[in-house]
């Protein structure tokens, strides 16, 4: 097996350097035409050089990274098997008894190291550098507000408390004309209004300011006045804050609190964050998937050389990308649950890798 081994170094050498020369394209261009796009922003808004480029384009790069590695990984896959293939080396290692299941070997190893590393930078790295990127675009992109909720909100404090909070501050952390709701067999026992309370992050608690407390009886009800007073409830600011962008600031095992927080308060609309975050979870899976389409594709000569498989590559990348954004919506909206609606586009492209391979010539 010496023979075969000495080509699998070949292939993983020349993955790498090809993988990394597509990611600096990919990385490239992406910026440019981000840069294009919100350079107007910038200037409008003050966004100095410094700031542009170390505190938004710095920390969009991991995202870009993971979001063009599947293709990256696929236009190398195609390139190299495609060169292979001209230069009829591929006619020689199946002629040497080398079959094309064998070939596929360092593809797979280094696709699923690929796997490995964005399924990484998307727990534990990208999360982070979103946060950063996401603030600097609320500052200095004029775009429409990614909020879900804005005003009339109700949680679930307890199985015996609902909050109603009329309009909920983001940056000040601020809760105005809210109202606790406390309950006591199925009839209003206490009702607590305030003009305003805030979250105090070193304490982890409310302030409430100016709250008016009704204790309800058998009698009639009676009523006392606090200046101020602080208090510990389980909804969080997070849970009176939501954006479609939470589930990409956050890392595995937070999303996961997270989504319990929203089931637990009663926030509603869950099926959203959920298929963000299987979509999250599953991404890297496109990865192999695409090299054994790659190597499939492009083992076989075609006329127009590199030309062609480059077009083929943005071809099927766009096709996958494009089933994974359509079946979002199925997803949220309750059409799928949200675990089907992500795996669906990874299940559709494996099955038709598994197809192809079979009818490639071995």
């Amino acid at each position: 097996m010496r023979f075969p081994n000495t080509i699998d170094r070949f292939i993983l050498k020349r993955l790498f350097f090809v993988t990394v020369m597509m990611l600096a394209l990919l990385i490239f261009i992406f910026i440019i035409i981000d840069f294009s796009e919100n350079s107007d922003d910038f200037t409008d808004r003050g966004a100095t050089a410094a700031e542009i480029w170390g505190n938004y384009y710095l920390h969009y790069i991991p995202e870009i990274v993971r979001l063009v590695s599947p293709v990256a990984l696929f236009v190398a896959a195609l390139l190299i098997t495609g060169q292979l293939a001209d230069r009829v080396e591929l006619i020689s290692l199946k002629s040497a008894g080398v079959s094309l299941y064998r070939i596929l070997v360092p593809y797979l190893l280094f696709g699923c190291i690929g796997l490995g590393i964005v399924s990484y930078l998307d727990g534990f790295v990208v999360p982070n550098s979103n946060q950063k990127r996401v603030g600097f675009e609320r500052t200095y992109i004029n775009r429409k507000s990614d909020r879900i909720d804005k005003n009339k909100l109700y949680r679930q404090n307890t199985p015996n408390s609902i909050l109603q909070v009329n309009y909920f501050e983001p940056t000040s952390k601020i809760a105005y004309n809210t109202i606790l709701f406390d309950y006591s067999d199925g009839k209003l026992a206490k009702k607590s209004e305030m003009t305003r309370m805030k979250f105090i992050d070193s304490l982890q608690i409310w302030r409430m300011t100016d709250l008016i407390v009704t204790t309800y009886d058998s009698v009639g009800f009676t009523t006392a006045n606090f200046a101020e007073k602080d208090t510990s409830l389980n909804v969080l600011p997070r849970d009176l804050s939501r954006t479609t962008a939470d589930i990409y600031m956050l890392e595995y095992l937070d999303i996961v609190e997270y989504l319990e927080s929203i089931e637990r308060s009663g926030a509603g609309g869950l099926d959203l964050p959920q298929v963000q975050f299987y979509g999250k979870l599953f991404y890297a899976l496109s990865i192999p998937i695409v090299m054994i389409i790659g190597v499939c594709v492009s083992s076989v000569r075609r006329k127009g050389g590199k030309g062609t498989y480059l077009a083929i590559g943005l071809g099927v990348s766009f096709a996958y990308l494009a089933l994974m954004k359509l079946s979002e919506p199925l997803g949220a909206n309750g059409v799928l649950s949200p675990l089907w609606a992500s795996l669906f586009p990874h299940l559709f492209f494996l099955f038709i890798s598994v197809i192809i391979l079979v009818k490639t010539k071995k």
